[in-house]
C-alpha cells in the first residue's frame, strides 16, 4: 500500500468534504482508496452546487465579452486596412491612365513627324488643363451634388472613329435645376450644371424637386415595350409612326419591336436597331430620351441595359403596378409633346453597385462583373433548410449577424417592392439612403434599418455556416456565395432620371394610393357618441 496524498478540498452547500486522489508511484491506484473516492464523488454530486458557482460563471462570460470585442476590432481594423488600400490603389490607377495618356499623345506626335518643343510644352499645358478640370468636376460634385461626366466613353475609338464624334456632336443637351415655391420663396430656384452630352452623374442627392430643360431639341429616341402583349404593340406602332412624321425623330427599338413592325408593314424600314452587345454600351451616346410601355419591370429592363450613365426615361403605364410609370398611354401625343417641348420635373432615381468578391480573391480587385440594381439586391438561403448566416458590414463597421431567410438591400426606388413585403417602410425615392431589409429574421428585436447612402456595405457568408447563400439583383442573374464569399454594395455614381407627370413628390404619394390602396378606410361615422 501507498500512502494517499490528499489533493484538493471543495466546500459545497452546507456540507464540507474532502476529495482524496492518489498519486501512485507506480502507476497503479488502490482498489480500496478507488472506492473511497467514487463514493465520495457521489456524495459531491448529490449536495447543492457551489455559492460561487454564479461569480465563475459572470466572470468566463465577461472574458467572452472582452474575447468578443477584441475580434470585433480586429475585424474592423482589417476592414479599415481594406478600405485605405482600395483608396491608394484607385489613386495609383488614376496617375497611371494619366500617364499612359500623355505617353500616346507624344507617341502619336513622333509618329507624325512634327514633334517640337513648342507642341511638347502645349502637350503638357493641355494636361495641365485636364487636371484641373478634373479638380474642378470634383469640386463641383462636392458644391452641387448633379454634375455631368462622360464614364463610358472609350477615348481611343473616338479618335479614330469620325462617325462616333459626329454623332455625340448631334446629342441633345439640357440643364437641371432646382425648383422652388413660388418668386419670393425662400428655395431660390438656380442652375446646377449644363450638360454638353446629356450624361448625369451624381456625387451625392438631394431632396428638392428637379427640373430638367433642354437647351438643344431631342433628336433621337429609344422605345423600350412590353413582350406578349396585343395592345403594347398596337400602341408602339402608333407612337414609332407619330414620333416620325410629327416630330421628325430618329428612332431606335430592340430587335424584337423592329422585326415585329416590319411584319406588320414595310414602312416602318426607318427604324433603327443594334445587333451586338457592343453597340448597346454606347446606346447612351446616341439616344436623348427613352420611352418604355409597360409596367415598372419594363423601367428596370431599361436601367439593366445602361451600365453608366441613363438618359431620361418617359414611361407610360401598361402594366399591373405604377410606382414608376406615372404616364398614360391614351394621351401619349400630349404626354411626349410637353416632355419634348420642356421644362419637366424629373426623379433621380439611384442604383446599387454590386460586386461579388470570391473567398479565392488574391485582392477586392478581383471581383465578378458589377451588377447595377434599381430596386434591390437580396441575399437568400435558396433551397438550403437551414438559416442564412450572414455578417454585415458598413464601411469599417460590424453591423450584425443576419440569421433568418436572408437579406434585403435596397434603394428608395424599390422601398415598395420586396423591401416593403418584407416590413420595410416606404421611402420617397429622392430620400437619400439605403435599406437594409432583414427577411423574417430569427430575431424579434431586429428590426429594419436606413442607412446613408454614401456608405459602403460588406455582406460577408462566414466560414462556420452551414450552408452558402444566394444572390440576386433585381430578381436576376442569381448567384452562388460560398463561405468566404462577400458581397460589396454601395451607391452608384449613374442615377436613372424618370420624368414625373407632376412631380417627384406627387407622383409618389399618388403611385402608394393608387396602387397599394394606402391607408384606404371607411370614414367614421358623425352620428356616433361625441364628446360634451
Amino acid at each position: 500500500m501507498f500512502p494517499c496524498k490528499e489533493d484538493a478540498t471543495a466546500s459545497f452547500g452546507h456540507g464540507d468534504a474532502s476529495v482524496s486522489c492518489l498519486k501512485p508511484e507506480n502507476g497503479f491506484i488502490d482498489p480500496l482508496s478507488l472506492f473511497h473516492s467514487e463514493k465520495a464523488v457521489e456524495e459531491l454530486l448529490q449536495q447543492t452546487p457551489v455559492q460561487g458557482m454564479d461569480e465563475h460563471l459572470i466572470e468566463f462570460s465577461e472574458a467572452l465579452r472582452t474575447v468578443a470585442k477584441a475580434l470585433r476590432r480586429a475585424a474592423e481594423g482589417k476592414a479599415s486596412a481594406q478600405a485605405e488600400a482600395a483608396e491608394w490603389k484607385r489613386r495609383y490607377e488614376l496617375e497611371r491612365s494619366r500617364n499612359i495618356q500623355m505617353e500616346r499623345k507624344a507617341r502619336i506626335a513622333e509618329q507624325n513627324g512634327n514633334i517640337d518643343c513648342g507642341r511638347v510644352k502645349n502637350l503638357d499645358k493641355q494636361l495641365m488643363q485636364q487636371n484641373e478640370l478634373d479638380e474642378q468636376f470634383e469640386e463641383c460634385c462636392m458644391k452641387h451634388g448633379i454634375c455631368s461626366h462622360e464614364v463610358l466613353r472609350d477615348r481611343e475609338s473616338d479618335s479614330n472613329s469620325n462617325v462616333d464624334r459626329s454623332k455625340m456632336m448631334r446629342k441633345a443637351s439640357f440643364k437641371l435645376s432646382w425648383c422652388c415655391k413660388g418668386e419670393n420663396g425662400d428655395q431660390h430656384k438656380h442652375d446646377v450644371v449644363s450638360f454638353e452630352k446629356g450624361n448625369i452623374t451624381t456625387a451625392e442627392r438631394s431632396s428638392k424637386q428637379i427640373s430638367l430643360k433642354w437647351e438643344s431639341d431631342p433628336q433621337t429616341v429609344l422605345i423600350l415595350t412590353k413582350p406578349n402583349s396585343v395592345s403594347v404593340r398596337i400602341l408602339c406602332a402608333q407612337m414609332v409612326r407619330w414620333l416620325k412624321e410629327k416630330k421628325k425623330l430618329n428612332i431606335y427599338v430592340e430587335p424584337r419591336v423592329r422585326s415585329e413592325l416590319l411584319t406588320e408593314s414595310s414602312d416602318f424600314h426607318y427604324v433603327q436597331t443594334w445587333e451586338d452587345d457592343r453597340e448597346i454600351l454606347v446606346l447612351h451616346i446616341k439616344v436623348d430620351l427613352i420611352i418604355t410601355l409597360g409596367g415598372d419591370g419594363t423601367v428596370l429592363w431599361a436601367a439593366s441595359m445602361f451600365k453608366g450613365p441613363v438618359p431620361p426615361i418617359v414611361p407610360f403605364s401598361l402594366g399591373s403596378l405604377g410606382f414608376m410609370t406615372p404616364f398614360n398611354s391614351e394621351h401619349f401625343k400630349e404626354c411626349l409633346d410637353s416632355v419634348l417641348r420642356g421644362p419637366v420635373s424629373i426623379t433621380l432615381r439611384h442604383r446599387l453597385l454590386c460586386r461579388v468578391i470570391r473567398d479565392a480573391a488574391k485582392n477586392e480587385y478581383e471581383t465578378e462583373e458589377p451588377n447595377l440594381v434599381l430596386n434591390e439586391v437580396t441575399i437568400d438561403r435558396g433551397i438550403s433548410s437551414y438559416l442564412t448566416n450572414l455578417e454585415c458590414y458598413c464601411d469599417n463597421s460590424f453591423v450584425t449577424s443576419v440569421q433568418g431567410d436572408g437579406l434585403i438591400l435596397s434603394t428608395t426606388s424599390g422601398s415598395t417592392a420586396y423591401s416593403l413585403a418584407a416590413g420595410g417602410s416606404m421611402v420617397h425615392p429622392q430620400v437619400p439612403g439605403i435599406l437594409f431589409t432583414p427577411i423574417c429574421p430569427h430575431s424579434l428585436s431586429f428590426r429594419p434599418l436606413i442607412l446613408p447612402e454614401h456608405v459602403t456595405l460588406r455582406i460577408v457568408v462566414p466560414f462556420n455556416s452551414r450552408s452558402s447563400a444566394w444572390v440576386s439583383f433585381d430578381g436576376k442573374d442569381r448567384k452562388q456565395l460560398a463561405p468566404g464569399d462577400a458581397l460589396l454594395c454601395s451607391m452608384a455614381p449613374w442615377p436613372v432620371p424618370t420624368a414625373c407627370q407632376v412631380d417627384s413628390t406627387n407622383d409618389f404619394l399618388s403611385s402608394i394610393h393608387d396602387g397599394l390602396h394606402w391607408n384606404l378606410r371607411k370614414t367614421q361615422s358623425f352620428d356616433g357618441p361625441r364628446e360634451l
